[in-house]
């Protein structure tokens, strides 16, 4: 089963050189269960795009005015959903923000 691991912190928590997630990288690396990884740039400069009755509206700036942020965002295949919940609580952003496991959903739905 596919699960993404989106780490949320406080913009201002935001690391400028990336993520120490070493233990997270070793585990999932190792037994194959990782197969991507993303670092996002400060939300401050996203963009968010809307149709509106036919218009296209451009925002800048975060999508929610909110203290937290997606920062990363990991794609692992692992056996189970509690497999999923272990290796998210390997990353070290939970502490100060949290890791959401959600699992993804192919074109017939849950993979479940």
């Amino acid at each position: 089963m596919k699960f993404l691991l989106n780490l949320y912190q406080s913009a201002a928590a935001l690391p400028e050189d990336g993520f120490d997630h070493e233990q997270f990288l070793a585990a999932a690396g190792q037994a194959g269960e990782l197969i991507s990884g993303h670092v996002f740039a400060d939300p401050s400069i996203s963009a968010v795009v809307r149709l509106r009755h036919g218009v296209t509206i451009v925002t800048d700036g975060p999508y929610l005015q909110s203290p937290d942020h997606v920062a990363g965002q990991y794609l692992v295949d692992c056996e189970s959903r509690e497999r999923a919940l272990e290796l998210a609580a390997l990353i070290p952003g939970g502490r100060s923000g949290g890791v959401e496991v959600r699992p993804l959903m192919d074109s017939a739905g849950m993979e479940m």
